[in-house]
Formats: structure tokens, sequence, C-alpha cells
């Protein structure tokens, strides 16, 4: 199912990036230009905004054919998402969605699956990945986080005492949920409604904070953002909805980041000849609960320069 043509405009990316506090210079309005090598000729949609459309769009088909119940019926308790990247989105530039017809396979023992492409109005791609649900977490099954310091009691933007994690908090409210929502052009009333009480932090916008924390841990190491910019080449995110659907306003929520490691061989827009940094991303609630657990590739923009 592909939908019509649409578009990002630059006040939707700023609504995307001041709501989860992204200040990465490709998005900026004034900076983006300050970027050594930079291709793009203008700001680019975050990487996160149109994974959030892209699930957005899944929900929508799902309800649509009545396979949401499927859900909870076989208790698909994880939602996960794998994305590869392959080129950006300008401001203004035309693009479709496409979702394919779910595959449901939770008879079997198994969950449901979609897949998702976003493609230029020239029919270039520029984002492909899946949407599955299933009962157990498909990326990071294992992470533990044992060993942690008291994290309520710990400084923001530090690096655990301890752990290999560089640890960025964050305090969730609903007006930066329902903002990331409608620049992502979507509508904020599928996840908040104050008349009907409904409270649902979609979660794609918790973890797109994984972007503040990567930045934060970037600059706290001295990295020089528009000499050296660095690219999203994938993201593969699984995200406990039974923790999900009870966080509210001032919630906190704590980003562990460990990396940069050794990524497996590059996919999406990397290639064998590129470069890559992997980064282990958690989401910790109170009680050291983990939210959601993340592997997140980048790769230097200087890798693809020529390619574009």
């Amino acid at each position: 199912m592909a939908e019509q043509l649409q578009c990002f405009d630059q006040v939707h990316i700023d609504v995307a990036r001041n709501s989860t506090d992204d200040f990465n210079p490709f998005h900026d309005p004034r900076r983006w230009q300050n970027i050594q090598g930079n291709p793009f000729g203008s700001p680019i949609a975050l990487g996160f905004q149109m994974e959030f459309l892209a699930a957005d769009r899944v929900a929508r088909h799902r309800r649509a054919k009545g396979e949401d119940a499927l859900i909870a019926q076989h208790a698909l308790h994880f939602s996960n998402y794998e994305f590869h990247f392959a080129d950006a989105l300008r401001v203004g530039e035309d693009f479709s969605v496409t979702v394919k017809n779910t595959i449901d396979k939770s008879a079997q023992g198994g969950g449901l699956s979609n897949r998702i492409v976003l493609r230029k109005a020239a029919g270039d791609l520029v984002l492909m990945g899946t949407q599955s649900e299933t009962a157990e977490p498909r990326f990071l099954p294992d992470a533990v986080i044992e060993g942690l310091p008291s994290l309520e009691h710990l400084p923001d933007r530090i690096m655990a005492p301890g752990t290999p994690y560089f640890r960025k908090r964050k305090f969730l409210n609903t007006s930066n949920g329902k903002n990331f929502a409608v620049g992502a052009l979507c509508d904020q009333h599928d996840y908040f409604d104050e008349l009907s009480e409904r409270v649902d932090f979609p979660p794609l916008f918790t973890a797109s904070m994984v972007s503040c924390a990567l930045l934060e841990k970037g600059w706290a190491h001295g990295h020089d953002f528009e000499a050296d910019a660095l690219v999203y080449t994938s993201h593969q995110i699984s995200v406990d909805n039974r923790l999900q659907r009870k966080l509210r306003s001032n919630d906190m929520l704590n980003i562990l980041v460990e990396g940069p490691l050794a990524p497996p061989p590059p996919k999406g827009l990397g290639c064998a000849s590129v470069q890559q940094q992997l980064y282990r991303c958690l989401g910790v609630l109170h009680g050291r609960q983990i939210l959601f657990r993340a592997n997140v590739q980048l790769a230097p923009l200087r890798s693809f320069l020529g390619k574009h």
C-alpha cells in the first residue's frame, strides 16, 4: 500500500529536532552549511522522524485489516524495528511510504511483520526496513545492566563509573511526544488525547532520544560535528510494550550508550569500503527495567562523498 506524495518542510524538521533535543547540524537551517563536504544542499529530515512515520503507517495498515488484535491474543510484547538508510530526505523533497502486507506467523509461535519502503518521487530509495511484533526481543535479547551505580543519583552526561556506558538522562512529557508525532506528519490524537485520558508514548519517540545521547557523548569527547560529520546507516531496535504503555509525563528515561564497537558486515548505506561505528544503546527506567535496546550504526560522511 503506497501513500500519496508528501514532504517534510523545515518546520516539521524543527519541531522534531526540538522535541528530542537533537542538535545535529544536518537538521539545522543555519548550521547545515558549515558541515564540511555536505552534499545535500539543505537541511535533511531526522532518521527517527522518517522511522516514526513508517511505524505509524504500519499501525494504520494493521488497524484497517483488524490485525492489531493478534498482538494481545498471542502475547507479542515486543516491537522490533530494523531500518537501513540509503539516502537522505531534503527539506521539501517529495516522497511516499509503502507498507507491504502483514506476514502473520503468530499461530505457529512466530509473530507479525511488515516491510516498509520510503522512496522519493522519482523512485530513489531512502529507507527500507521491517517492523515485527514478537514474544521476545529480536535485538540484544541477552542485554544485562548489572554492576551499574544508582542511576537516580548519577550525574547527567557522564560515563557511569565501572561500566562501558555513557549515561544521558531525559524526562518525558506529552508536549514533546505530540510535537514529534506532528513533525513526523502523523496525527497526535492517535497517541494523546486529554479528554479521553489517553497517553500512549510512541515507541519510536522514546527510542529517538538515542540521537541526543549519541550527540551528547560525542560532544563530551570533543567530536567536531561540522568537520567530521557522521550519518546513520542502520538501526535495530526492540521495545518492551508492557513498559511502553505505562509511560507518563515526568518519567525519567536513562539512555545508556556503549561504543564505538566493531560492527558486523555493513548493510544499508554502508558497503565493504566504508568504516562504520556500532553503538549499543539501552533505554532504562526506574528499577533498572529495560524499555528498549538498540544497535545503532553510523559512518563518516566523508566515506560517501562522491557517491551522491
